[in-house]
């Protein structure tokens, strides 16, 4: 691997020439379909003496791709001490259908806190309350939050929410797309807390959700935010609480995802770094998969060592690696900027 020293605001001190001869980019199965994608795709980049994940999603375009390379590049950047050895977990449960979701979740083991996706493009409210009702039955003392990815207008997300609210949610997660509908959803029903996502990790100005009034609590994600550093600074600017979600990302990202769930002020809500279980594969033996630990799902705050033989068994088409190689040319002056 190339050496590199850090640049003096903690990112790596690598050309674009040693990262376009060392990236390695994988193609992971999904054990479940996820975000409408049955292959998760991720470049390994090669920093110093260990790798660095770069996977933002392929329908991403340049300005927004650059700042999870950016995030990459700054696997120097070391902020303060973390403050826990273990980070605890929520199950992510995709839009599958109402009598699959129990075996979905059984699948992977025990936990006290799951994320159930809803507001799925096809689907009907029905869907969604019959999932949300098929976990609750089957795990009463469970803490359920609903995530709809901005799915729902402003009048759907006021029905949604008050025909789920019965079902005890612990949170919703951006029920609607826009910043100035989320204030109004919650002047209209406050009675379940909301999260904000997409108006965090793809906005221009993410402090903006906060000084709105937009949400209660922020989901930051390592990658979009551009690093552990900055979206440390984010969460600590908002002055809200905060949950550390994953970008379905390999071993690597979501060891990024641990490194700043520890070193958070406060975490009073379980985080969405669980997502591993939802890869058929990884770039690492050692995988980072939950444990139940007492009467949670956790994650130790450790580095992942990629194996370089998996690299090669999962290792995209060459038309797909050719694809990325020019994602990076591109990205690369952007997050330069960042």
């Amino acid at each position: 691997m190339p050496e590199s020293q850090p640049n003096a605001d903690g990112s790596a001190a690598v050309s674009l020439e040693s990262l376009l001869a060392g990236m390695r980019v994988v193609s992971l199965p999904m054990t479940v379909r996820f975000r409408g994608i049955t292959e998760r795709e991720a470049a390994l980049l090669p920093i110093g003496d260990r790798w660095v994940e770069w996977s933002p999603f392929l329908e991403y375009e340049a300005p927004e791709a650059s700042r999870w390379l950016r995030a990459a590049l700054t696997t120097f950047d070391t902020p303060s001490a973390p403050l826990r050895d273990r980070v605890p977990v929520n199950a992510t449960l995709p839009a599958v259908p109402a009598d699959q979701a129990v075996q979905v979740l059984e699948r992977y083991g025990r936990w006290r806190t799951v994320k159930i996706k809803v507001a799925e493009r096809g689907q009907r409210l029905d869907d969604d309350v019959a999932r949300v009702r098929a976990v609750r039955e089957r795990f009463p003392e469970a803490r359920i939050r609903i995530d709809a990815n901005g799915g729902w207008d402003l009048d759907q997300a006021e029905t949604a929410l008050r025909t789920l609210e019965p079902f005890g949610l612990e949170y919703a997660e951006q029920p609607v797309a826009q910043l100035h509908d989320l204030v109004t959803l919650r002047t209209r029903f406050d009675r379940i807390p909301i999260a904000a996502d997409e108006s965090v990790r793809k906005a221009e100005d993410p402090l903006r959700v906060a000084r709105m009034g937009a949400a209660d609590i922020v989901v930051v994600k390592v990658q979009p935010l551009g690093g552990v550093s900055a979206a440390l600074d984010t969460v600590v600017a908002s002055g809200l609480p905060a949950v550390v979600s994953s970008a379905l990302d390999t071993s690597v990202g979501l060891a990024a995802g641990v490194q700043l769930a520890a070193r958070l002020p406060s975490l009073d809500y379980d985080c969405g770094l669980s997502t591993g279980a939802l890869l058929g594969g990884d770039v690492v033996r050692r995988r980072l998969l939950p444990e139940w630990d007492g009467d949670a799902a956790v994650l130790p705050v450790t580095q992942p060592e990629v194996d370089e033989g998996l690299l090669d068994e999962f290792a995209a088409a060459d038309e797909r690696q050719q694809h990325w190689r020019q994602r990076l040319i591109d990205c690369w002056p952007l997050a330069q900027a960042v």
